[in-house]
């Protein structure tokens, strides 16, 4: 029987697209309040647009941060300084429109309903969770990532793309990009890349030809490794042709609007909640980032090949509503048994999520590009990056 192929593609985008510059606004105003303030409540979101930033939401802090000076230099940092490079973060104008957090919101927060009804003693850090939903957290043993090589393949290109900029090795570039890759799976196993797509912002004096050589020379070929690629891989450089402006100048960016990027690049399913500019009360990022160290710690113990952890909130309730692990089939023992073995070694509630990942430390800048999950290439790695508990879940396991 013809053994079964199909392509998976993912996507990644560079730190200058303007999705990913409202990112690191919202993200580098959060490191600057939890940095004098660990327990500040930050829900902080911008936009970006031609010669504009705009920085709205809801935020409790004792501290004091100069946002439009803060936004200006991560703008600067991130490569726009001039004009023609489609924003400049010393002329670019900055409104904010900032509030408190919900009194109604917080009350539910620093005091969960477990503690309200009487059913937890009032010593146990009772945070309920900032919102209601379900978040997903997914590990596989294709990367040393821990992740999916379509999206473990596009972060690393986009990385690239933005070291050589920064680098001066292709001056022509711009911050704004693109990258995006197709593999082709045979039963399940990685084969090979099919395609390869990269789109640069770079100056009006360079050719079509010359960027497409350069990418290939110095982005593809050093991160694709030689045996994925062959005579019938697909690389596209630029398709569109010329891509002289970009970044806020060419599209409106918006915080949270990068989601597949930010987590498993489309392979499994998402919660809908975004990350960047949330402190860490907020599940959407806590829990995300739990369900993740989960699932990793669960292939690397060698309970699965894949690993999917659904974990789902009440607003204002500690306790998770539910937890739910798939394993596509791969698993040693059975979904139910590493359910089982997951809530026996991981505690969701989200108190217990913020000290074990150490989520009150100002950390989040440096994820709001190129990825919230799989990122080995920081120092310190993430928490929930870790695989630290591979002998408890073995053990709980009976392996």
């Amino acid at each position: 029987m013809e053994k079964e192929r199909f392509l998976l593609t993912s996507e990644s985008v560079t730190e200058g697209h303007p999705d990913k510059l409202a990112d690191q606004v919202s993200d580098g105003i959060l490191d600057a309040i939890l940095a004098q303030d660990p327990f500040g409540r930050v829900a902080c979101e911008t936009l970006v647009t031609t010669g504009l930033v705009v920085v709205a939401g809801e935020i409790s802090t004792s501290c004091y941060v100069d946002i439009p000076r803060l936004a200006r230099e991560i703008v600067k940092d991130i490569g726009y300084t001039r004009a023609k490079f489609g924003f400049d973060g010393d002329t670019c104008a900055i409104i904010t429109a900032i509030d408190e957090q919900s009194g109604d919101i917080k009350e539910g927060v620093d005091r969960a309903l477990e503690i309200r009804d009487g059913l937890l003693k009032e010593d146990f850090d009772g945070l309920g969770a900032g919102d209601q939903g379900m978040m997903i957290g997914y590990a596989c043993d294709e990367t040393e990532e821990f992740l999916p090589l379509p999206i473990a393949l596009a972060h690393r290109l986009a990385r690239r793309l933005s070291t050589v900029r920064k680098e001066g090795l292709l001056s022509y570039l711009r911050p704004d990009g693109k990258t995006q890759v197709t593999v082709e799976y045979e039963e399940g196993r990685a084969l090979r890349v099919d395609t390869v797509v990269v789109s640069t912002q770079h100056g009006p004096e360079a050719e079509q030809e010359r960027i497409r050589r350069d990418v290939i020379e110095h982005v593809i070929r050093p991160v694709v490794p030689a045996g994925l690629l062959d005579d019938e891989t697909h690389i596209f450089v630029n398709p569109s042709g010329r891509f002289v402006m970009g970044g806020p100048m060419a599209d409106t960016g918006l915080t949270g609007r990068k989601i597949i990027v930010d987590t498993y690049g489309g392979l499994v399913p998402h919660g809908g909640g975004a990350f960047s500019g949330k402190d860490p009360t907020k599940v959407d990022r806590s829990a995300a980032y739990m369900a993740r160290y989960a699932a990793k710690n669960v292939v690397a113990a060698g309970l699965a090949e894949r690993c999917q952890i659904q974990v789902a909130y009440a607003i204002g309730v500690a306790r998770p509503v539910s937890i739910m692990a798939n394993s596509y089939g791969t698993g040693k023992i059975s979904d139910e048994a590493i359910t089982r073995v997951v809530r026996a070694c991981f505690d969701f509630r989200p108190a217990a999520i913020i000290a074990d990942l150490e989520l009150r430390k100002p950390q989040y800048r440096r994820l709001a590009a190129y990825g919230h999950m799989g990122r080995i290439d920081l120092d310190p790695l993430p928490a929930w990056e870790r695989v630290d508990r591979t002998e408890a879940l073995r053990r709980a396991a009976g392996l």
